[in-house]
């Protein structure tokens, strides 16, 4: 069933690449940037592409730009109380995460 609608998808692609469609698109000939991917476990890649690409962001993903940036802030962060802060801030957002992916795996099964 896949490789019929893999072959009905290549033909599209090819035909459309014949027709000159491809030519002149915004971005042309600049890497894709897939940076944001990596964070994403892989199983559910292709999921957040398609809600990305349609403008939606999942809960997930924010607590993933969250993490992200409180490493950044505690790498810069000096010794101290807010250090501390940060620690917490980061652990309980990360225990988050995984409690929201644990969800999501369980209802797949």
């Amino acid at each position: 069933m896949y490789d019929i609608f893999a072959k009905i998808a290549l033909s599209k692609i090819e035909e459309a690449i014949n027709n000159g469609e491809f030519d002149d698109l915004p971005g042309e000939g600049k890497p894709v940037n897939l940076d944001y991917l990596v964070s994403i476990p892989p199983e559910m890649r292709a999921a957040y592409t398609v809600l990305k690409n349609s403008g939606v962001v999942p809960e997930e993903v924010h607590l993933l730009k969250q993490i992200s940036e409180l490493r950044k802030q505690l790498s810069a962060c000096p010794e101290g109380e807010s250090k501390n802060q940060l620690t917490k801030k980061l652990m309980d957002t990360e225990v988050k995460y995984k409690l929201m992916l644990e969800t999501t795996r369980r209802k797949k099964r």
